[in-house]
């Protein structure tokens, strides 16, 4: 059955900067050695993408305030609808798992798992998932590390229950980073709203 894909923007609570153009400085940095993903290597700012089916935003130019979100508890409000699953692009600093609130229009908070591997290079996903997108390098403050290939991942939380969702709260989880965000409906998901 196909999907109904629409695109959650999450610009508003971006508040890393984890992808760096090729020769810049600032205050880039995915984690605590500011380690970045080589902007040139990744698709187009702003640009729709489809990983397994699935469209995301990849994030849009960086501004100042950031290309991900480095999840410290955010609410995300989602389009209104019967969704079926959350779809997130994003890695962990460190292989993690945590949970995620999924707010229901009618007032009700349920528990889900969210679960990202690691970014580092060469690291096979310990939790099973696609990978989204690889870059052959790996920045660092002064220069790019061209052996390591650093990885995004493509994440899906399911929503079991059947009903409207308002809005999913992230994990309080610094070491999650969450680049593009997509809630997705099947068919009859579709035709029942």
């Amino acid at each position: 059955m196909g999907l109904g894909n629409t695109v959650v923007n999450l610009s508003a609570h971006f508040n890393n900067r984890g992808i760096q153009p090729p020769d810049t400085s600032g205050e880039y940095g995915f984690n605590i050695w500011r380690n970045t993903f080589p902007a040139e290597e990744l698709p187009e700012p702003g640009s729709l993408v489809e990983l397994e089916g699935t469209v995301f935003a990849f994030p849009a130019r960086d501004t100042g305030a950031g290309d991900n979100v480095r999840c410290r508890g955010q609410l995300v409000e989602l389009p209104a609808g019967r969704w079926d699953w959350i779809g997130l692009v994003g890695a962990a600093e460190r292989r993690t798992e945590d949970e995620v609130e999924l707010h229901h229009a009618d007032g009700t908070v349920r528990r889900e798992w969210l679960r990202m591997s690691d970014f580092w290079p060469q690291t096979a996903p310990y939790f099973g998932e696609p990978l989204a997108f690889s870059t052959s390098g790996m920045r660092y403050p002064r220069h790019t590390h061209r052996h390591h290939a650093p990885s995004l991942w493509q994440q899906r939380v399911p929503v079991r229950v059947p009903a409207p969702l308002a809005a999913v709260r992230l994990p309080d989880n610094p070491a999650m980073h969450v680049f593009a965000m997509t809630v997705t409906a099947d068919e009859e998901s579709r035709l029942a709203r």
